[in-house]
């Protein structure tokens, strides 16, 4: 949705919280729960749809008859398509996901043809002249053991991928006046987990080899090349992402935009956060807390924070308790999106503040125009936070819009 202070600004929530993959399903709960919102959140004006599509949902919206379907219920509804999560290619709801959540990887055709799907649907669904994002993986997943040829291979084939997504999203610029970008999204333990590798990766990889490589097809000069895949391929940043990493907000997002980054897309979402102590027993009753959010279907890497020195990370909340009682980390921050309306839960807390200061300097500085809550976790969390969804995700747009709302547009 449009806000009331800012203009140019998106708002919406992420679909991937709807149980679904195919396109039936995804398509049956967006007529359950969006139109109820909109009537309570954004009654006069068009309201916002952050889509989540599978790869078989983007591939079979595609048909003709099924896509006037969805266009037409949109048009209906007083609906708008802005932004799309094409970060998860198969199923993220009720069976085991954990590391498969980053298959296929940006070295596989698939994840390319997943993605040219989903632009391909972006430029049908964005008005002319508008702008439209798609969330992506951060490449890889570091611990999959490849060896250094492989990893070499990796870097080569996602660059050219990802360059001629580039150069087909300038096309249609070029075409039809839409300003589309593909926001890839920096993730703990994953190829690109923090600024500092992101930044890494697009100056020594993404853009010298993804310039040569359109020079090369399309006959680009590599200027030009460099400016269509700083225009197209952008950051998702999610701010859950970056507090798990002990990145300062303002320092990380200035980081990139110094880099010549685009940040395409913000996802408002917070991270379990909490204060170790030096006592044993409290450890102890802190240990009881956590056992509560362990859970078979999603990864939730753990990074410690040392009183002195490195930070320590754990790839999952399992393998991370059994080292709580480590006398030299003072503070744990979990990957478990927790509701961002919520700072406490008991002895836990969240990086909701994390999450407030990234908001102010985007705002300020207007980073980037589409905003997308993203609290996926709610049929995994412990029975006290569970609440009904759809007044869930209510409760969290109004406490984003009221967070916007406190910096004036200007």
């Amino acid at each position: 949705m449009l806000l009331k202070n800012h203009p140019n600004i998106h708002l919406t929530y992420c679909t991937n919280v709807h149980k679904g993959s195919e396109w039936t399903e995804i398509f049956d709960k967006l007529k359950k729960h969006i139109p109820e919102l909109k009537k309570r959140i954004s009654p006069d004006k068009p309201f916002g749809v952050g889509l989540r599509l599978s790869a078989n949902a983007a591939f079979d919206l595609q048909k003709t008859v099924l896509l006037n379907q969805f266009k037409d219920w949109l048009k209906r509804e007083d609906l708008y398509v802005f932004t799309i999560n094409g970060f998860v290619y198969g199923s993220f709801h009720g069976e085991k996901i954990k590391d498969e959540v980053y298959k296929p990887d940006w070295g596989t055709e698939d994840r390319f043809q997943y993605t040219l799907a989903m632009i391909q649907l972006l430029a049908e669904l964005t008005s002319k002249n508008g702008e439209g994002s798609i969330s992506t993986s951060p490449i890889s997943y570091k611990y999959w053991g490849i060896d250094e040829s492989e990893r070499d291979s990796l870097i080569q084939q996602s660059c050219r991928s990802l360059a001629e997504l580039a150069h087909n999203m300038a096309e249609i610029k070029k075409k039809d006046q839409k300003d589309l970008h593909v926001d890839i999204e920096p993730e703990p333990d994953c190829f690109l987990e923090n600024s500092t590798e992101t930044i890494a990766f697009f100056q020594n990889h993404l853009w010298p080899i993804g310039s040569q490589y359109l020079s090369e097809q399309y006959s680009y000069t590599i200027k030009a090349a460099e400016q269509v895949l700083k225009n197209h391929i952008a950051v998702c940043y999610d701010t859950c992402h970056f507090a798990l990493e002990y990145e300062h907000p303002v320092q990380s997002l200035h980081n990139l935009q110094k880099a010549g980054i685009r940040i395409g897309k913000i996802q408002l979402s917070s991270a379990l956060k909490v204060n170790l102590g030096a006592d044993p027993s409290v450890r102890d009753q802190i240990a009881i807390q956590l056992k509560n959010f362990v859970e078979p279907v999603y990864l939730h890497q753990v990074l410690a924070r040392p009183s002195k020195g490195r930070l320590k990370q754990y790839r999952d909340l399992d393998q991370a308790l059994n080292n709580i009682h480590d006398p030299n980390v003072v503070e744990w921050r979990i990957h478990f999106h927790v509701p961002v309306f919520v700072d406490q839960f008991g002895p836990l807390s969240s990086t909701q503040d994390e999450t407030i200061q990234s908001l102010s300097t985007i705002l300020n500085e207007k980073y980037s125009s589409h905003f997308e809550v993203e609290t996926y976790t709610w049929e995994v969390l412990p029975d006290d936070l569970k609440m009904e969804l759809t007044d869930s995700i209510e409760r969290e747009l109004r406490w984003a819009i009221h967070e916007i709302s406190r910096y004036s547009n200007h």
